[in-house]
């Protein structure tokens, strides 16, 4: 993710630096030729034509980077010195200034500068032209000399850059690295915090971790727990339906096998409720929300009621519906709801007592969405009891109950992000649920 970039920005500074390159050389001899060329002009002056000064020759030949070539003509036009001829330009050039131009010389390509200066040389007086050219070779070679230094520093200063690169990440992914291989050396059964010292960029990924193990301990506590108590409560139906199984068939007498009979349905059917009741409360652990839909509230608690109904009057208890007058729209399952409301039902009928002689459910809007109420008029739950009364297996009393149906109450409930509570009343039991409307 770095080098690549460095990389394409080393290629970009590569180009930059070479143009720049050619441009100082360009610069560095065009002084030079101008340099030589005022260096031509002051010896002849000096010797009136006659010859260059050791120094002038000297600076010509090795200045510049390659061999510097001239021609001087006097005033008149006639030959002073150098070579016999000089490169032309192919358009006038101004006079009064120092001029530069590209010109073929020889079959080569030259960088040539005219400079013409006012002189007397031999008692003559008149302008002096003074011309000295370059091959433009030795300008290109000096130029790609320079980039290539300058690509070549580039060069060594990443090759220096990737490797403290891949060192520091080394370095720095090595607490990451140490904290993959602890946790791969971790049997299943070890779900305790990660307490290895992280680097703080990474902090908060192993606060994750930790969080995350944590939940899944959470889980798999509970699970086990759920296991436990489900095996212990079905154990108890289990060897009563195998002790009323066992002894049926030495029973003679036709009244008392028929009342055993009864007795092994009441037991089966009692085994299969809280079976049912089990798998209910575990699919709710890991349900989803795709049968959720939207509905009023109102139709799925009077299907639910029309169910229970018959199960009420046989006890000849008053049993009500007062239903709400505005629709309940909620969106949500409908069967688990369904669930919820027969649960509460079913509560109240196998725990009211004998004594017990109404049962009323209210549906109505409220303050935090719907709302469905369950009262009746029997033993009740004292206010201290109530979190023990939603908790799976547990019952206030003996009776034929699972202790499961609050439970499963509560579950569903919490779902759908409602709650449920148990309200005070004078005598029996009222249980208020409370859900978003949709």
């Amino acid at each position: 993710m770095i080098l690549p970039p460095l990389f394409a920005v080393s290629i970009l500074l590569g180009i930059w630096r070479f143009h720049a390159a050619q441009e100082t050389s360009e610069e560095l001899f065009d002084r030079s030729l101008l340099a030589a060329a005022l260096a031509i002009s002051r010896d002849v002056a000096i010797s009136d034509g006659d010859a260059l000064s050791p120094s002038t020759r000297s600076f010509i030949s090795d200045a510049g980077g390659g061999e510097i070539f001239y021609h001087v003509t006097g005033p008149g036009g006639y030959y002073v010195t150098g070579y016999a001829y000089p490169p032309r330009a192919g358009a006038a050039l101004q006079s009064d200034l120092p001029s530069y131009y590209m010109a073929d010389y020889r079959g080569e390509k030259m960088r040539v500068l005219r400079m013409t200066e006012t002189r007397t040389i031999a008692n003559l007086s008149g302008e002096t032209v003074v011309t000295v050219w370059q091959r433009v070779s030795d300008r290109q070679g000096f130029a790609q000399e320079l980039a290539l230094r300058a690509i070549g520093l580039m060069a060594g200063l990443m090759a220096a850059l990737a490797l403290l690169i891949w060192f520091g990440v080394q370095v720095g992914l090595r607490p990451l690295n140490d904290l993959q291989e602890a946790i791969r050396r971790r049997s299943p059964d070890d779900l305790g915090r990660i307490r290895r010292p992280v680097p703080k960029e990474v902090a908060g990924v192993v606060a994750t971790l930790n969080r995350l193990f944590g939940q899944v301990q959470d889980s798999i506590e509970a699970h086990q727990v759920f296991i436990s108590d489900a095996a212990h409560q079905l154990r108890n139906p289990a060897a009563a339906l195998m002790a009323l199984a066992e002894t049926l068939p030495d029973v003679t007498d036709e009244t008392e096998r028929a009342a055993r009979q009864a007795e092994l349905i009441a037991a089966a059917r009692s085994s299969a409720r809280l079976t049912n009741q089990l798998l209910q409360l575990e699919r709710l652990r890991y349900g989803d929300t795709d049968t959720w839909q939207r509905f009023d509230l109102n139709d799925v608690i009077e299907e639910a009621c029309q169910a229970l109904a018959p199960a009420a009057l046989m006890r000849d208890l008053d049993f009500s519906l007062e239903r709400s007058a505005e629709p309940l729209p909620v969106e949500a399952d409908p069967v688990l709801i369904g669930e919820a409301m027969t649960n509460l039902v079913d509560n109240a009928l196998r725990h009211g007592g004998d004594g017990m002689t109404r049962i009323t459910v209210r549906t109505a809007l409220s303050d935090a969405g719907v709302a469905v109420t369950v009262q009746d008029d029997g033993i009740g739950i004292p206010a201290d009891r109530s979190e023990a009364a939603f908790r799976r297996f547990s019952q206030l009393r003996n009776g034929e109950g699972t202790g499961l149906g609050l439970s499963i109450v509560e579950q569903v409930v919490r779902r759908h992000h409602g709650s449920v509570q148990l309200l005070e009343c004078a005598a029996g039991t009222t249980i208020r649920i409370e859900l978003p409307r949709a």
